[in-house]
């Protein structure tokens, strides 16, 4: 007896410190918290198909850099999955655009509604559980911050997913003129426009790998006995670039009337060419107008102190004299 007492001596004077209660009382509602977020996580695990979600591994399995096949999708998919909207058109569009960001994989659009969900619901939990509680806020305030920060976590995915679109289809515009030139060359030189296209595809691969990666898919889609067509046309569906939808549109047309694909590659090369230039130049006669407000803004007034400053420090003590 007198052993435990021992014991529990340095407990209860530890318990009369409030910040050591608080501390304590902190660290066990953030391991209640961490143990629902696992039980949660398994329970969507356990609802959802085994069947199914083996099958998820084995697609996934095939596609290393996709988002599905890291661990992390795993479990974010089948949580994604029951917020995928139902209509088709929504459905649809959401996963063209994935697949513009180059995010082909088949679960992709589930990871992406994972993601969502993930970011609107734990850091709006984790601080309205373990921060506000301990803050000195106003609960209005705290209410208002808790749903600032969902409805971020909400936008967020949206945001990177227009940003990914965006930078993807810049590089894949930087990276035509080259594939243009290397087509026109292949195609002079004999090669089908299957066989050119791939070719291509491989000397691509350094300096361009996203135009590459799609010239690639390309040729395996015809290999797999794809028609030239109907692979051209999910070339175009798929990166959504309107330079390769304006390349595509002008090879279709010389496939339908049977003129030449080198010649018919070239003008398209020089008309790209040409379009690229005016580009060009409508950004360098732009420079003159937004120089106008950094000027005005930053360097006249410096300027104006510089020449204007002694003067009327001159004349000030001028009139102070008199």
């Amino acid at each position: 007896m007198e052993s435990m007492a021992l014991w529990f001596e340095p407990l209860s004077e530890r318990l009369q410190d409030p910040q050591m209660v608080q501390l304590g009382f902190a660290a066990l509602l953030g391991l209640a918290i961490f143990a629902l977020m696992v039980a949660l996580m398994l329970l969507v695990m356990g609802t959802s198909d085994p069947l199914r979600r083996r099958l998820r591994r084995l697609e996934a399995g095939g596609e290393t850099a996709t988002a599905g096949a890291s661990g992390l999708g795993q479990w974010l998919g089948p949580m994604g999955e029951r917020l995928v909207p139902s209509e088709e058109e929504a459905k649809s569009r959401i996963a063209r655009e994935m697949r513009r960001a180059g995010k082909r994989s088949p679960g992709a659009v589930n990871v992406f509604y994972g993601v969502r969900l993930l970011l609107t619901v734990v850091p709006a939990l984790t601080l309205a559980l373990l921060v506000i509680p301990f803050v000195r806020i106003d609960p209005a305030v705290s209410v208002i911050i808790v749903i600032a920060v969902a409805i971020a976590g909400y936008l967020l995915p949206r945001f990177w997913l227009e940003r990914a679109i965006k930078r993807r289809t810049l590089q894949l515009r930087r990276g035509l003129p080259d594939a243009l030139d290397l087509l026109v060359v292949c195609s002079e030189a004999g090669l089908g426009l299957g066989a050119a296209i791939q070719r291509v595809a491989r000397d691509l691969e350094v300096s361009h790998p996203e135009l590459a990666d799609e010239l690639h898919l390309f040729g395996l889609q015809t290999r797999a006995g794809m028609d030239n067509k109907a692979a051209l046309r999910d070339l175009e569906e798929r990166t959504g670039v309107e330079d390769i939808r304006g390349l595509v549109t002008t090879l279709l047309q010389s496939m339908r009337f049977g003129t030449s694909i080198a010649m018919t590659l070239r003008i398209y090369a020089a008309e790209l060419r040409d379009k690229r230039t005016q580009e060009a130049e409508e950004q360098a006669a732009k420079v003159s107008t937004k120089m106008l407000f950094p000027l005005i803004f930053c360097v006249f007034p410096s300027f104006l102190l510089v020449a204007m400053g002694p003067p009327l420090l001159g004349a000030a003590a001028a009139l102070a004299g008199r």
